[in-house]
Order: C-alpha cells, then sequence, then structure tokens
C-alpha cells in the first residue's frame, strides 16, 4: 500500500505521517529530508546550482539515510538538525526544481518503497512520484497557522527567528513550490483534502488513520 501525503511547508505532513506509519506500521519516508540532504551538501562544498556537472558528481556517490526513529544521515553523519536551519530552508526549493535531482530522488524514492506498504509526504508524491498511489491526502492549513507551526519548531531547536521572517518564508515558498515548471504543489484530483487550521495534531492523525483504515477493509 502506498500512502502519498502533500502539502505546503509548514503544513504537518512530516509530525502526521511519522506518527501515522508508526500506528499503522507503514514505513514513512520522508522526501522532503531527502531533498535537504542534497543541499545541505552543495552548501557543504560551495557548489553553485548552475553548476551542473558538480551537482552530477555529487549525486553519484552521495548516501542519504532515512531511519525508522526519525533520524536522517548523510554519508554516515546525522544531519537531523542541521537539514532543519534556515541556510538549506533558503535554498531547498530551488535545488529540488534542479532536473538531475529530482531524477536522482524519485528513483531513490520508489526504491525504498519497491514492495512495502508506505506512507510518503513531500510536494509531489500523488501527482508525480506515485500518481497511482492507493491513497492520497493534501494537508493545508492557513500561511499564518503553519509560520506559527514553524516558530515553534525552531523555538523547540534553539534557533531565533521573528514571526513576519517566518511567515514571509512561507509565503514565499508557496509561490515557488505552486508555479515551478517541474512537478509543481498542487492537489492531485483525487486526493483527499484535510484543513488542519483549527484542528490539533492528535485530530489530524485519526482523521488520516480512519481514511488509511477504510481504505483496508476495501
Amino acid at each position: 500500500m502506498i500512502v502519498a501525503v502533500d502539502g505546503p511547508a509548514g503544513a504537518g505532513k512530516g509530525t502526521i505521517t511519522k506518527q501515522v506509519g508508526e500506528r499503522l506500521k507503514l514505513l514513512n519516508i520522508d522526501t522532503g529530508a531527502m531533498f535537504r540532504c542534497v543541499t545541505l551538501k552543495l552548501l557543504q562544498e560551495g557548489i553553485d546550482l548552475e553548476e551542473q556537472e558538480k551537482i552530477k558528481d555529487i549525486l553519484e556517490v552521495i548516501n542519504i539515510e532515512l531511519k525508522e526513529s526519525g533520524e536522517v544521515f548523510l554519508n554516515g553523519e546525522d544531519v537531523t538538525k542541521k537539514i532543519r536551519k534556515d541556510e538549506v530552508n533558503n535554498l531547498v526549493s530551488p535545488v529540488s526544481v534542479i532536473p538531475i535531482v529530482r531524477e536522482k530522488l524519485l528513483a531513490l524514492q520508489r526504491t525504498i518503497a519497491e514492495g512495502k506498504n508506505v506512507i510518503m509526504e513531500g510536494r509531489d508524491i500523488g501527482t508525480t512520484v506515485f500518481p497511482n498511489a492507493d491513497i492520497k491526502i493534501y494537508l493545508d492549513a492557513t500561511p499564518e497557522e503553519r509560520a506559527k507551526r514553524r516558530m515553534k519548531q525552531n523555538q523547540e531547536k534553539g534557533m531565533n527567528s521573528s514571526y513576519e521572517e517566518v511567515l514571509e518564508n512561507i509565503i514565499d515558498r508557496d509561490k515557488r513550490d505552486s508555479t515551478r515548471e517541474i512537478a509543481p504543489l498542487r492537489k492531485a484530483e483525487d486526493a483527499i483534502y484535510i484543513d488542519s487550521t483549527n484542528l490539533k495534531i492528535e485530530e489530524v492523525v485519526e482523521e488520516v488513520v480512519k481514511i488509511v483504515e477504510s481504505k483496508k477493509k476495501r
């Protein structure tokens, strides 16, 4: 079974898919973390986004591991916190539309999911990565609510940023993701829409669990 969860930045996709995966014994694949790993590596190596050959070389040897515990490893190093820093946040969107990056990670995502019961979150899982997914969910919330959530996450990680800055970044990210030429953010026609603006995490998790269990019984 493939459960695809799409939605904009800060909608809670990572938290929801993690908890649903644990509840229903589904492999949770965080595609956003994979793109963040590539972004971090390019930053570490000082590679410009126009340097396609250098990016290609990086992709040929990059090793990304997503642990069941939620930890993310890049070439053997725990980068769980590093990939959530502002410098990565600000660059991951343009990195994610580079054709060779998408091609590499798309193949990796499909390989990881092959033959398994999976819940996968991202921007284009139900439209591009797995257009024939058994269940498609589009998780959304207002930009203001998403900014509040991202602020809370940043504070918990000791990252200082103002609400205005976070909201501006959220709005800019929405625009970039929804207007990009390659695999833009959009709701699949057959996706179930969930607005989590006024819902608690537990309520959203319960809703998704019900949807998945309902599909299993058919």
